[in-house]
């Protein structure tokens, strides 16, 4: 366990670390009705027909006949940074997972709706139950880095090594599309899937079904599910990450809706990890049972003998691995600034030159909007708050300086008088929820028009009456040129009512390309700057600040 503070031990590491699954019961009869159903078909053959009959080529299996014979290098180191990169996304996308330990079939993430959850707690209903209350804790023997409110540090390693994980599968295919190893893996024949059923009456009955050699040639399921792996579930896993994008989603609304929607997405994002997942046990239990040596030094060696060398360097591979699990999970806690800076330095030029440049497009409809949005972050316990809130907010005025040729000092009856506008958006958390809402108030551009902000300024900071999760003010920033999007505004009213204390009465920020942790809530006054690196710790904000958050988080 790291050696936590107070503070931190409090929010890392809490006193109730339960842990439960629990899963819609339709969802069970499904899955269960479907496996079983195979099953039961499978059973059915054996007994009625007898199991059937699977041919093995003898020129194939002694490698006599032309094709794709052995491993060649690219396709050995490719296997093991695949498994490397594979197997550290899986435990940085647990650790988000934690997060918002629920999954959902509909936007809208309404309170108890979820198909499956993490987490031995229903939302209450009696009292508020904020996002940040509901995520769990989870050990870093599986998550990475483990513990509870790490998202930051976990988006980090998933980005960091997701980058790796397409760089690694670009040059597989490359090396498949340029050699004969294609063969190995794409069906030329609809007779391969007769030919895989019957492998899996073997498998399904406990009959070891006879195997070509590996070296070789593949049986048909054996195909089937590499082929899938690598050409369907590695491409869709992306596609749905990319689904999850705020930039994306709110300028293209059709494209998530092409999952089913931006939760729907989410969820097939972890079916997939649950699929990879029982992928690399099941791979590893076939080696195992089908002759570990020989197939150890076909993949590391690239030799068809029996000789423990393959099997030696190949746990010493695993062991590499997992040492990198271990390795990654101490940077993430002794040295998080770093691994936040590498991240942004390699994701930060690629999201400035494609997300970060599309214009937000609003076109949900009220029929659209949310019953409920899960309200987050922790209400002001200032005293000047507390006493504007019990005027209506009536006495608030909105005070806006820094390099301003003209600073302002605006109540919310001003606002109103200078400019009102509406959207309807989709709000995304980083931990995963999401919500429809339309917004109300005044739009950036119009603050931006009446302050004529200096040339210098490149940044506007919004500081909260907040605090953040380890106290201090709670503030965030923004370039001017996402405050100029449209969409971009101080909100005052949410779904035709005025803004309530639970969701950041009397103002909030909406910048709809962006999470929500951007869009600060309960804003005290307004900044122009020169850059975030002039504000607290110079990261941005106090999430970024605090607990290593992305300071342009697109996606």
């Amino acid at each position: 366990m790291v050696p936590f503070d107070s503070a931190h031990r409090k929010v890392h590491y809490p006193d109730d670390r339960r842990f439960r699954i629990w899963i819609d019961r339709r969802f069970i009869y499904f899955f269960l009705l479907l496996v079983l159903g195979l099953v039961a078909v499978a059973w059915i053959q054996r007994i009625g027909w007898g199991l059937p009959h699977i041919s093995i080529n003898p020129d194939l299996d002694q490698g006599k006949v032309s094709g794709p014979h052995g491993f060649p290098g690219w396709i050995r180191w490719t296997h093991f940074f695949n498994f490397l990169f594979l197997t550290m996304l899986i435990r940085s996308g647990l650790s988000i997972l934690m997060d918002h330990p629920r999954l959902y079939w509909n936007d809208d993430c309404t309170a108890n709706s979820e198909w499956i959850r993490f987490t031995p707690l229903p939302v209450p209903t009696d009292r508020i139950w904020t996002a940040k209350d509901d995520a769990r804790y989870i050990t870093p023997l599986v998550g990475l880095p483990g513990y509870r409110h790490t998202v930051g540090m976990a988006r980090s390693w998933h980005f960091l090594t997701v980058y790796g994980f397409v760089i690694t599968g670009v040059v597989f295919v490359i090396g498949l599309c340029t050699t004969d190893q294609w063969l190995r893996l794409v069906p030329t024949s609809p007779a391969i899937f007769s030919e895989a059923w019957a492998t899996f009456v073997h498998y399904a009955t406990f009959t070891l079904p006879p195997e070509p050699n590996g070296f070789y040639g593949y049986n048909a399921l054996q195909q089937l599910a590499y082929f899938s792996t690598v050409f369907v579930m590695a491409p869709l896993s992306i596609l749905t990450g990319l689904a999850m994008s705020p930039a994306l989603v709110n300028r293209v609304p059709w494209y998530a809706r092409l999952f089913g929607g931006r939760q729907a997405a989410r969820s097939i994002h972890f079916l997939l990890l649950v699929g990879f997942s029982a992928f690399l046990v099941i791979h590893v239990s076939l080696i195992a049972m089908t002759g570990f040596i020989r197939n150890m030094n076909h993949i590391v060696l690239g030799t068809d003998e029996v000789s423990p060398m393959g099997l030696w360097l190949g746990l010493l591979g695993i062991a590499v691995v997992i040492c990198a699990w271990i390795v990654a999970h101490h940077v993430a806690w002794r040295f998080p600034r770093r691994v936040q800076h590498m991240q942004k330095a390699i994701s930060q030029p690629v999201q400035l030159a494609t997300l970060n440049r599309l214009l937000p497009v609003h076109t949900y409809t009220r029929e659209q909007i949310s019953p409920r949005m899960w309200p987050n972050g922790m209400l002001p316990v200032r005293e000047d708050w507390k006493e504007l809130r019990e005027g209506g907010f009536r006495d608030f005025r909105l005070k806006v300086g820094g390099l301003v040729e003209c600073p302002l000092d605006l109540t919310l009856a001003e606002m109103e008088t200078i400019g009102r506008t509406k959207t309807i958006s989709m709000h995304h958390c980083i931990q995963g929820w999401s919500g429809i809402a339309e917004w109300g108030g005044i739009t950036l551009a119009k603050i931006i028009e009446l302050a004529r902000p200096l040339p210098a300024a490149k940044m506007v900071a919004f500081y909260s009456f907040g605090d953040g999760l380890y106290g201090g003010t709670y503030y965030d920033t923004q370039s001017i040129d996402n405050a100029l999007k449209p969409g971009s505004m101080l909100a005052y009213e949410m779904n035709g009512s005025r803004l309530t204390e639970d969701y950041g009465a009397p103002l909030r920020l909406r910048v709809d390309n962006q999470l929500g942790y951007k869009m600060v809530k309960w804003i005290e006054r307004i900044e122009f700057i020169e850059s975030e690196k002039v504000v607290g710790k110079g990261e941005g904000g106090k999430n970024e600040d605090d607990e290593y958050f992305d300071l342009l988080p697109n996606i």
